[in-house]
C-alpha cells in the first residue's frame, strides 16, 4: 500500500486544494456567480478532485487508490472543460483561465504518475 499516512501529505492533493481555491475565487463575483448552474458544476468538479484523492488514500489497496485517482483525473478534466465555457462567456479573464487550467493540468499529471506507481507496485 502507498506510504502516505495522511492525504494531506499527497502533493497532488495539495495542488488540487490550491486550484480549487482559485476556482472559488474566480467564480464568486459578477456574472460567473450569477450563473448558478456553471458556478455550481465547476466548484463541485474541483472539490471532487480533492475528495477522490483523499478517499482513495483511505482505501485498503493500491488498486482501489489508483481507481480513485483516475476518478480525480476525470474531474480535473471536467473543471478544465467548464473553464472554457466560463472563458467563452467572459466570466473570467484569459490570465485566470491559463492559471487555473495549468494548475489542473499539473494535478492531472501528478495523479496519473501516482496511479501508475501504485499499479506497478502491486
Amino acid at each position: 500500500m502507498a506510504s502516505f499516512k495522511r492525504f494531506e501529505e499527497i502533493q497532488a492533493w495539495q495542488k488540487a486544494r490550491l486550484a480549487t481555491k482559485r476556482v472559488y475565487e474566480v467564480s464568486r463575483n459578477g456574472d460567473f456567480a450569477k450563473d448558478y448552474g456553471l458556478c455550481n458544476q465547476i466548484r463541485r468538479a474541483a472539490v471532487s478532485v480533492m475528495a477522490n484523492i483523499a478517499e482513495g488514500n483511505g482505501r485498503r489497496t493500491n488498486k482501489d487508490f489508483a481507481s480513485f485517482l483516475s476518478q480525480a483525473h476525470g474531474s480535473a478534466a471536467e473543471v478544465q472543460s467548464h473553464l472554457y465555457v466560463a472563458l467563452d462567456l467572459e466570466y473570467l479573464h484569459q490570465d485566470d483561465f491559463n492559471e487555473i487550467y495549468g494548475l489542473f493540468d499539473e494535478v492531472s499529471r501528478m495523479l496519473m504518475a501516482l496511479a501508475q506507481h501504485l499499479r506497478n507496485s502491486q
